[in-house]
Parts: structure tokens; sequence; C-alpha cells
């Protein structure tokens, strides 16, 4: 019943790494009227502001090539007031317990059925109206280079089946952001959390003329084929050839 994650962010800087500085900003109140604590992780290479309010990334600035800072994480104007907000579109949260759709609200384990929040036409996404993006985590330790949030999910927490509890440490080491998520339950329960941050890697406030979209940015996927939706976004389970689509990253 233990389930670790590392999720590692690199962004390339132009100098090399060193110490990290840990500032905790005077308290926010959420839309919910909680006390919301809020942190700068900084270093010569990044800074990072976090928010126990869905253990959340709300900022992320980097030097580009001309030694200019810019954010290159979306995000709301005031995180605090807007993330608890109905249909927003998670910015820099964690979500959870399940991140994307359970088809239809509801899943069999061990011979059970479980009802969960339809919260997205007809299903369930990303842990129902009040999952893991909405809640205040606590802060159980200031690292010299990080700080770590814990969450309790309780039995039944969503139409989820035990408790559940889970630490989110976020760690700032020269010029790496590191993540690292442990959940522990007391009996079989499905679970699949993601950091659900958007990159602008151009800076969402970058000048006229630069890429401020995703379509002025570069990529490449080695994928052949990608796995085609049904109308409510649910896997089909087929795959498709990317070939004449838009999909075709290769």
């Amino acid at each position: 019943r233990f389930l670790r994650i590392c999720i590692v962010l690199a962004i390339v800087a132009l100098t090399e790494q060193s110490g990290t500085q840990v500032h905790r900003h005077p308290n926010k109140i959420s839309l919910r009227g909680e006390t919301v604590p809020t942190f700068t992780l900084s270093s010569p290479e990044l800074n990072v502001s976090l928010s126990t309010l869905g253990a959340s990334i709300t900022s992320l600035f980097v030097q580009d090539i001309r030694g200019e800072w810019d954010d290159v994480v979306l995000g709301y104007d005031d995180h605090e007031k807007e993330a608890q907000t109905p249909n927003n579109p998670y910015f820099g949260c964690i979500v959870g317990r399940f991140a994307n759709r359970i088809a239809d609200g509801r899943f069999t384990l061990d011979g059970k059925e479980y009802i969960l929040d339809r919260n997205n036409g007809p299903n369930h996404l990303h842990g129902g109206l009040d999952g893991f993006d909405k809640r205040v985590w606590n802060v159980s330790r200031i690292l010299p280079d990080g700080v770590i949030f814990t969450l309790h999910s309780p039995d039944g927490d969503q139409g989820y089946p035990s408790n559940l509890d889970v630490t989110a440490e976020y760690r700032l080491v020269g010029s790496t952001i590191e993540l690292h998520i442990t959940a522990t339950s007391n009996g079989p329960t499905p679970i699949n959390l993601a950091q659900h941050s958007y990159f602008n890697l151009a800076g969402h406030a970058s000048s006229p003329g630069a890429p401020m979209t995703v379509l002025g940015h570069q990529v490449q996927l080695s994928a052949d084929a990608y796995t085609p939706l049904d109308p409510t976004s649910i896997p089909t389970g087929d795959a498709a050839p990317v070939a004449s689509t838009p999909f075709d990253f290769r």
C-alpha cells in the first residue's frame, strides 16, 4: 500500500549550482476563507513560488539567453481566490486521488463497486468536485532548500475507499526543481497523482513578437500512434497512426 513518484523538472541555466533560499510569505486567504501559507524558493538560476492550496507551483521564473527573467508557468492572477472556483483549469496544482478521467464516475475494486463524483460530464475528473487541488495542504517541514506539504484523505473521500496520506516534497537544487510525492494507504484504493503545471517556455508575459503560445514552440515526439478518445474524452482502447493528423510530431 505504498506509492512513490519522483518528478524532476530540469531547467537549463547559465550559472553553476549554488545555495537555495526559502522564504515564507504572509499567509493568504482562500476563496473558502482558509489560511493559506505560501513560499518562494530561490537560487541564482531559478525562482519558484509555491502555495499550500493544492500544493501548487504558482510561478517559475528563469533566465533566458539574454539574462532576462520571465515566468514560464501559467497561473491565476490570484491563485488563492481562483483555484477553488468551478471549472478551473487546475493550474500548477497536484491533482488526486486520480488524475484524468474515470469513465461513468465508477469503478469496481475487489468485487465492490464504488460511485464517484461526476464532475466532467458523465465522468469523474482529477479526484472529483473537491479534489486535492482544492485542499489546503499542511506544512510538515521547511527544509534548507525546500518545503514538505502533507494531506490526509479519509476513507470515503469523494467516493474512494481507504485512508490515504500524501506527502509532496518540493526542493530547489541550483537549476533543478525536484518534486517527490509519497502516498500511503491503509487499504486498497486507486491512485494516480500528477503535478498539473502548464508551461510556456517563452514566458507567458513575453514581449511582442516572441512566441507566446504553444504554436510558437518546436516539439518532437517519437510516436507513431496515439490513443483516440470517445465524445466524452475516454480512450477507446484503439491505437491510431499519427500520420496525416495534427498529432504527428515526429
